[in-house]
């Protein structure tokens, strides 16, 4: 049975955000802020490290759907975990793919983002938004009449 969410319920990511920490930034490279996990190392293991990567990038989509999570944020966290198995597939670049891209820390930021919204945007006045409008507008016809018409 899942929980459904409120607005007013943050769910509990605790195990989740230890997970994520635990794949993705279990240790910082000496020297650097580069930090990398479990994932990584795994990923090392040519063809069964690829495989494990993609069931435990998997592991937080069931937890999005075990927590009641809409459809489509599943899809943008299956897009994160597609792309980290597709870039495994290729030596040494998916290694490299994989510590830059961290879909776990995504997938758990996308997670944050659902469960735990950050306080509402005051709606900004009409004539504010207008006139930032009309600005942007006349900010990029400068540029294109300046570099491309004169």
């Amino acid at each position: 049975m899942t929980a459904t969410p409120t607005a007013h319920t943050p769910q509990p990511l605790h195990r989740v955000e230890r997970v994520a920490a635990l794949l993705d930034d279990l240790i910082r490279i000496p020297g650097t802020n580069i930090k990398v996990g479990l994932d990584s190392l795994i990923g090392l293991i040519p063809g069964v490290g690829d495989v494990m990567g993609l069931g435990l990038g998997s592991w937080f989509i069931y937890e999005a759907h075990r927590l009641g999570a809409p459809a489509a944020l599943k899809w943008r966290m299956a897009r994160n975990v597609g792309i980290d198995a597709v870039s495994g597939l290729v030596p040494v670049l998916g290694d490299i793919v994989d510590v830059a891209y961290r879909s776990n820390r995504r997938n758990l930021d996308l997670l944050r983002g659902h469960f735990r919204p950050a306080a509402p945007i005051r709606k900004s006045g009409s004539r504010l938004q207008l006139a930032v409008r009309l600005s942007l507008v006349l900010g990029v016809a400068a540029l294109v009449w300046w570099f491309w018409l004169r």
